[in-house]
This record gives structure tokens, C-alpha cells and sequence, in this order.
């Protein structure tokens, strides 16, 4: 929710009608009370009879469409790959919810059917078979509607109006001359002598910029940047950069929807006189569907992107601490298996990592080796020369640090942060790991569990209150 009313003020934009209407929420108040009664409703209406034969109609399609929903979920999973880890319960229960009530809906228009009178002019009588139509109708939709914001809401993705369409992202306006660095100019001051002058702003700016594949010949989408308070002061402090990447499905915008990105940087920098990292928030996909796995391999030249060409942009554009030993990479789901990834191949690029729900070991399918027969060709030991734990059983990394954040209810991935916890422990990493209360695999994990990362970092990166 904060982060969908600073998306819509990435460009300091007057408010309008059509804003006030965008700045709707869909996670909670009318909307939510709206979807729950229209669905509740709909239940009731199409769940309404009497007899017995009814209520094996209603049990049979209970179980048709939990057969339906498991059906598809395991095709996607093991046939099309489409996913490479099982959907949450909850948003499994809610499909099956959904599929359910069209089968009650199909029902019932079938017994309408059956029981209207021929074709003609409709006499009296008919009518109420008329309006039975439309109430089946509209109790479908209802439990649709229910359903869809119930699935939103547990990804915690699309908090506004603005979100689903797109509208505050697209007001983001490109980085300006005024805020990129310039070569002529004096280096940023040490953070450590940095005081922060008058007048500075209360707020950070999101900007956006393209990265070109130079190196890698790699199309990537639109990066969004994040320049603190003290950023835009003069003279800038050297700043710590955060290299961000979102989950998959999904891009960068996914960090400012459902990351909260922006309320959650200015929050941290309000704490610490303006001082916050430079947040880049990179796509190492090219497309809201690919799936790199962060590596260079037959798919693409990701890890070359990601640890040359952004990093040798991120140092000519903008002007932050040139010392990689303040440098970090963090993400959600693939993006912090993808992140986990930069830490440990490219260690002296990104000294630090912040992982909320990462993967055991990039996938592009549950099982294992379609990934390797995909991106490798069936070579089994040049996926796992880039897997993380292959790479912390071989290499140590002391000096180094990674935080670890799961959904308190995401039982698989609170069991992948601690394998993976324990193994960056064993390889010298310095480690805090700790479940995101009241939080499943959704961006409420990464959201919620951005503040006790940063603060986590704040001391190794020298920021203080």
C-alpha cells in the first residue's frame, strides 16, 4: 500500500480524478468488503437447494474441480515446466474455490435450461428462469471476483489500481543529467565526513534508465533507480549501492508495487539524516516471462550483464562508493537466488547479499535436469560450477555477509533458507536469518522484510542514525 502511493509520487505530479480513482486499493477497504460480500453471496446462492440429489451435484463438483485445479497445477509444473516450484496452498485453495463455483454455475444454468418452456415470446412465467440466469451469472462473477482479489492479495503485488494498470510506473521519469555524475566534478565525500547540509529534500527520487548489454549483448528491460535524501545534496556523500532483481514471472516495477521500495528507502534514510543506499533495481530476464537463471549459458549472457555491464554503469552514471566492499546485491524468490548467485561468483563485486525467499538453485523447471539439459546442454557440472552451494562447499568468504528473509508461512522456502543459511555460515559468510512474520511466498516477504536487512547492513556499510 505505501509503496503503490510512492509509485504515484516518483514524479511529484499534481493529484487528480483519474489519480484519486488509480490510488483505489484492492487489498483492503471497499474493495476487499465489496469482493467479500459479492463472494460470500454468490456462495450462498449457488450452493442454495434443496434435496439430495443437489447436494451430490455439489460434492461431485467440489471434487471435479480439486481434480482440475490439481491436474493443471502438476501439467504446469511437470509437463510445460511453466513453473519451476509448486503454487502456495492458499492459492491453490482459492482456484479450486473459483473452478468450483463455475461447476455450481454450470449446474444451475442446466437446470434452468431443462425447466424453461419453449422458444416464443416469454410468457410471465418464464421470468423467473430469466432472472435465474442472471443471478447464476452474477454469483459467478462474484466468487471470481473474490478470488481474484484474495490471490492478489496473498502475492501482495498489485496493491492500487495504479499497480494492475501501470499508470505510476509510467510516470517515472528518466534520470536527468542534474543527477547523474559528472567526471569534471569533485568525488563524493567520504560518508564518514559527510554532514547534511540545509535544505536538503525530506524525500528520495525514483528515476529510470536504460543499462545496455555491452559486454554481454544482453536486451534487458528498464532499470528504476532509487537516489536518497542525501544524494541529491551538495556535496553528495559516496553512497553504498544496492543492486536489486525481482521475482519471475514479473520486472523491475515489481519492486516498487509490491516491494514498496520507495516508502521503505525513504523511511531508512528518514532514520539516518538522509543517508540510504543508491538502489538499482536491475532485469536480468529481458521479458516478464523469461528465465535466464542468472548465468551465461545457452539462454543468455546474464551473469556478464549483471556483474560487468551493470556495475561499469552503475560507476559512470552515478556518482557512489566506488568501493565494491559497499556494494550489495538483493532480491526476492528467483531474484534473490539470483542475487545469492552475484554474492558468491562475483564476490568482489558484490560484497554483500539480501535474499527474501531464494531458491535452493536457479530452476527453470521443478525437475532438475530440464534446467541443465535447457541451459547446458545435459552438462551437469557446469550448472553446478555456478550454484551457490556448490560455490560456499569449494570457497570461503569471510568479510562478506548475506541475510536470509522467508514467509513465516512458506514451510519450502523457510527450509531453503536454512540449508542455505547454514551452508553460507560454513563458508565464512556473516549471516542473519529470520522468517517475515504472518508472510507466505508473496512480496509482503520481501516488503516487510527490507527493513531488518537494511538495518542489518546499516553498520558494514557505515550509516549511522
Amino acid at each position: 500500500m505505501a509503496g503503490s502511493r510512492a509509485g504515484h509520487r516518483c514524479g511529484h505530479l499534481a493529484l487528480t480524478p483519474v489519480d484519486f480513482v488509480a490510488d483505489v486499493h484492492l487489498t483492503d477497504g471497499p474493495v476487499l468488503w465489496v469482493a467479500w460480500a459479492a463472494g460470500a453471496a454468490g456462495f450462498a446462492w449457488l450452493l442454495w437447494a434443496r434435496g439430495r440429489r443437489w447436494l451430490l451435484s455439489a460434492c461431485a463438483a467440489l471434487l471435479l474441480a480439486a481434480g482440475v485445479v490439481t491436474a493443471v497445477h502438476w501439467l504446469l509444473i511437470y509437463v510445460f515446466s511453466t513453473l519451476p516450484e509448486s503454487l502456495p496452498r492458499e492459492v491453490l485453495a482459492w482456484f479450486v474455490a473459483m473452478v468450483f463455483a463455475l461447476f455450481l454455475g454450470v449446474l444451475r444454468l442446466w437446470g434452468l435450461r431443462r425447466t424453461s418452456p419453449p422458444a416464443g415470446p416469454a410468457p410471465p412465467s418464464d421470468r423467473p428462469a430469466w432472472r435465474g440466469r442472471v443471478a447464476a451469472v452474477a454469483a459467478i462473477l462474484g466468487v471470481l471476483l473474490l478470488g481474484a482479489v484474495q490471490i492478489n492479495a496473498y502475492f501482495g503485488l498489485n496493491h492500487t489500481v495504479s499497480d494492475v494498470m501501470g499508470t505510476a510506473v509510467a510516470r517515472i521519469q528518466p534520470l536527468e543529467t542534474d543527477l547523474e555524475r559528472h567526471p569534471a566534478a569533485a568525488a563524493p565525500t567520504a560518508l564518514a565526513a559527510w554532514r547534511a547540509p540545509e535544505g536538503m529534500p525530506a524525500d528520495g527520487v525514483v528515476r529510470k534508465a536504460e543499462i545496455p548489454g555491452t559486454a554481454s549483448g544482453f536486451s534487458s528491460r528498464e532499470a528504476y533507480i532509487y537516489l536518497p535524501p542525501a544524494y541529491q545534496a551538495t556535496p553528495r556523500p559516496a553512497l553504498p549501492v544496492l543492486v536489486l532483481f525481482s521475482g519471475q514471472p514479473g520486472g523491475p516495477s515489481d519492486w516498487l508495487t509490491g516491494g514498496a521500495l520507495r516508502s521503505r528507502m525513504d523511511r531508512f534514510a528518514a532514520d539516518h539524516n538522509g543517508v540510504a543506499p543508491v538502489v538499482v533495481v536491475v532485469d536480468p530476464n529481458g521479458t516478464a516471462s523469461a528465465n535466464t537463471l542468472c548465468m551465461d549459458s545457452r539462454i543468455a549472457k546474464a551473469d556478464t550483464f549483471l556483474a560487468r555491464d551493470v556495475p561499469r554503469w552503475i560507476e559512470q552514471t552515478l556518482d557512489v562508493d566506488r568501493d565494491h566492499r559497499q556494494w550489495a546485491a538483493g532480491g526476492f524468490s528467483f531474484g534473490a537466488t539470483c542475487a545469492l548467485q552475484m554474492g558468491t561468483r562475483h564476490p568482489d563485486t558484490y560484497a554483500a547479499v539480501l535474499a527474501f525467499s531464494s531458491e535452493r538453485e536457479p530452476a527453470l523447471a521443478k525437475e532438475r535436469q530440464k534446467t541443465i539439459d535447457a541451459a547446458f546442454g545435459g552438462d551437469v557440472a557446469a550448472f553446478e560450477a555456478q550454484t551457490p552451494l556448490n560455490i560456499m562447499q569449494k570457497t570461503r568468504f569471510e568479510g562478506h555477509s548475506v541475510f536470509f528473509g522467508a514467509g513465516s508461512k512458506d514451510p519450502e522456502f523457510l527450509a531453503y533458507m536454512d540449508e542455505l543459511s547454514a551452508a553460507a555460515r560454513r563458508a565464512g559468510f556473516a549471516v542473519q536469518a529470520q522468517p517475515v512474520a504472518n508472510t507466505g511466498h508473496s512480496w509482503e516477504a520481501a516488503s516487510k522484510g527490507l527493513p531488518a536487512a537494511l538495518d542489518f547492513m546499516a553498520s558494514r556499510w557505515g550509516i549511522v542514525p
